[in-house]
Parts: structure tokens; sequence; C-alpha cells
């Protein structure tokens, strides 16, 4: 798997649920909502911002 996901675009991205930051998650490719408790998936460098396709994150 190649890693295509510009970093940059967390400057201007922001969950679509909770309208809060996202982190990268390098490893698992994702974009990480903690304000949502959902991870977004990244595939070929483009991230998935639907709240359909989000993987909810076990509560801390």
């Amino acid at each position: 798997m190649t890693d295509n996901f510009d970093q940059k675009l967390l400057h201007v991205l922001i969950c679509p649920v909770s309208a809060g930051p996202l982190d990268y998650d390098e490893e698992n490719q994702e974009l990480i909502s903690d304000n949502a408790g959902l991870a977004y998936p990244v595939r070929n460098g483009i991230p998935i911002m639907l709240p359909t396709e989000a993987r909810k994150l076990p509560k801390k």
C-alpha cells in the first residue's frame, strides 16, 4: 500500500460529523476524529469522508 495522502490537507479538512479537527494515523491509513469517535479511511491517498464509511473507535 502506497501512502500518497498529502498531510497538508489536515489544515483544511474537518470531521463531517463533529466539525472538529482530524489527526492522521499513518499506520492504519485513517483520519481520526476524536470528537466524533470515528476513523475515516484513506484509500489510494484519498480521504473517504463519509460517515457511513467510517469505523467507530473504541471509547477511551
